[in-house]
């Protein structure tokens, strides 16, 4: 699963960061190298392979609840934060690409509308003629992309949180059947 949505995330427009889709791909092949260093041992009864690969699962489940624990437990300003950082390093084109894929201008009303407009303007006509003079009508990146965040953390927290457990389901069942011999489970 992961070794797909890193090609997926390789592939899409949105994402252009390629060594975390590097990673995320590293990281599915590890989890399959793993598993299959787990099949390998219990199809032939290997005990060092499966206390191996206990270890490794344990580890493994550490950190990816750790990682959904604070996925989960983000507040708000700090996503405000990442998303002003993230938005103060992307190129011009990015942030015209944003603009125009989630209908909002520029970050927050509260930036320097000329420093802002020179940078990137805003595709949109929210102000002027042919464009509404209301600053309803125009809605700040910040307030989509902090719901997008906010929702992503969401996600990936409640994701983490039940593989960590199926992996920590994965290493007790290998201690309690490692030993066990023949088709007796």
């Amino acid at each position: 699963m992961l070794i797909c949505l890193g090609t997926e995330m390789s592939n899409s427009n949105r994402v252009t960061n390629l060594p975390i889709v590097g990673g995320i791909v590293a990281c599915g092949i590890f989890l399959v190298l793993i598993s299959i260093v787990g099949i390998y041992g219990a199809a032939r009864h290997h005990q060092v392979l499966l206390f191996f690969y206990m270890i490794i699962l344990f580890l493994v489940f550490i950190i990816q609840f750790s990682v959904a624990c604070a996925c989960l437990s983000v507040s708000q300003s700090t996503e405000a934060n990442l998303a002003l950082q993230g938005w103060n390093t992307l190129s011009n084109r990015s942030r015209m690409d944003i603009q125009e894929s989630n209908a909002c201008c520029n970050f927050t009303k509260t930036t320097n509308s000329e420093l802002d407009q020179k940078l990137s303007p805003c595709p949109l006509q929210c102000s002027g003629s042919g464009g509404c003079a209301d600053e309803h009508c125009c809605p700040t990146c910040e307030e989509k992309i902090l719901g997008m965040i906010g929702k992503g953390f969401q996600v990936v927290g409640g994701v983490s949180l039940f593989f960590s457990f199926t992996e920590i389901i994965g290493a007790i069942l290998a201690f309690r059947y490692r030993n066990l011999y023949g088709s007796n489970i």
